[in-house]
């Protein structure tokens, strides 16, 4: 999926974690992340970010992670929501 814009999803609260996205072109992925549990989860929270960018063939881009301890399944569901915001797409394949 190409990205065309900068989007974001999630919040700051306890519990969930923000995602902002921007297109990188043609230089892959780069996350860079902010966690209160870094350093027992951020290997964790990385590998979910990938996982779900591959699910979605994001290819290029770059995305800031400001996690306040999610779980698994938020942070999927942000990054996907994240996602199809900044492609500016409607045909949601939620998996």
């Amino acid at each position: 999926m190409k990205l065309l814009e900068i989007a974001n999803a999630g919040t700051l609260e306890s519990s969930d974690i923000q995602i902002i996205i921007e297109p990188n072109e043609n230089d892959g992925i780069v996350i860079e992340l902010e966690s209160v549990v870094k350093a027992q989860f951020g290997e964790q929270i990385v590998e979910v970010i990938t996982n779900t960018l591959k699910e979605l063939d994001v290819t290029d881009a770059k995305i800031f992670a400001n996690d306040k301890g999610a779980i698994d399944p938020v942070i999927k569901s942000r990054v996907q929501t994240a996602v199809y915001r900044a492609a500016k797409s409607n045909d949601y394949k939620w998996m």
